[in-house]
């Protein structure tokens, strides 16, 4: 069970929890996921208040058509307080997810998930409400474990389920491992960091999980988010991670089919649909085979038409 690419968030943005002016900026943005944060953008000495203000919100925000899904960023399992994080932010109300940062095994994910369905049972709400994101690059034996994803929360059903989707990131990672950049002077990500990245990409994918592109730090340098976006979109990416209101409508733009994408796709549906039972077909000239009937729906799902 995953979640329906129809519903599948394009933008992700991220939102210190214990700024009240940046979050009420983040929630008039068109952000389909807000991530309240309590990790890396809250000093320790603040969360316990940022705890108090992210449950604040969670308590009188109404999810309703056009409000972007509300998502807490907690911290890892690894540091000893996430427990203290859920129990603070969930006494009122529940967020849409969870994003669980700095993961090094997949044990770590199955156990979080254990850990949210008992949030769930104490506050008598459906199973499966809280889903999870996972930020898998962070640590270098997080990277070097992402193969093994697959198979493990493939074992674990209930894990699988509440599974939104994998992301990546570079800058734990580049600290981790002392390096100067991620980027050569043209601007491509270095070896190191392409690699986490497509891991990462490949490790969703088999798992039937969207792939949630990292974040591109410059928020002022709209073409390199632009170039990101072009190499997201194309390698397969149905998401990015934002820290800057000003790259979620890039991000939405880059991430909707475009009504020519749209019209092929349907072309790519009806061809089939006209033969049916075979598993070949042709459009404008060229042969169509079942990987593109594949494509075609996943693009008529993401923008909303039925197929």
């Amino acid at each position: 069970m995953t979640l329906p690419a129809v519903t599948a968030p394009r933008s992700w943005l991220f939102v210190p929890g214990d700024s009240e002016r940046k979050q009420a900026k983040a929630l008039g943005s068109e952000a389909d996921a807000l991530i309240l944060d309590l990790e890396d953008s809250v000093d320790p000495t603040q969360l316990p208040a940022a705890r108090a203000r992210v449950a604040s919100i969670l308590k009188v925000a109404a999810p309703g058509p056009g409000a972007p899904a509300l998502w807490v960023r907690v911290n890892s399992l690894a540091s000893g307080v996430m427990e203290t994080d859920l129990a603070a932010v969930c006494a009122q109300g529940m967020p849409a997810g969870v994003m669980l940062p700095k993961v090094s095994a997949p044990a770590e994910i199955i156990e979080v998930a254990r850990q949210l369905a008992a949030v769930e049972a104490r506050h008598q709400v459906t199973a499966g409400t809280i889903r999870l994101l996972v930020l898998t690059t962070e640590t270098p034996l997080g990277l070097l474990n992402l193969p093994r994803y697959p198979p493990e929360l493939a074992a674990s059903p209930a894990t699988l389920a509440r599974l939104a989707g994998l992301t990546w990131g570079g800058e734990d990672l580049g600290a981790a491992l002392g390096a100067l950049d991620k980027h050569t002077p043209e601007g491509a990500l270095t070896f190191t960091f392409q690699m986490a990245r497509t891991s990462c990409l490949l490790a969703a994918t088999a798992l039937g999980v969207p792939a949630v592109d990292g974040v591109n730090a410059d928020f002022r340098d709209a073409a390199s988010l632009a170039r990101e976006l072009l190499e997201a979109r194309r390698d397969g990416f149905q998401g990015k991670l934002a820290i800057h209101p000003d790259q979620v409508a890039a991000i939405n733009a880059a991430f909707t089919p475009t009504p020519a994408e749209v019209a092929h796709a349907r072309g790519v549906v009806a061809a089939f649909a006209a033969f049916p039972g075979l598993g070949v077909a042709t459009l404008e000239g060229q042969m169509i085979d079942r990987p593109h009937l594949l494509h075609a729906q996943r693009v008529l799902a993401r923008a909303g038409v039925p197929t």
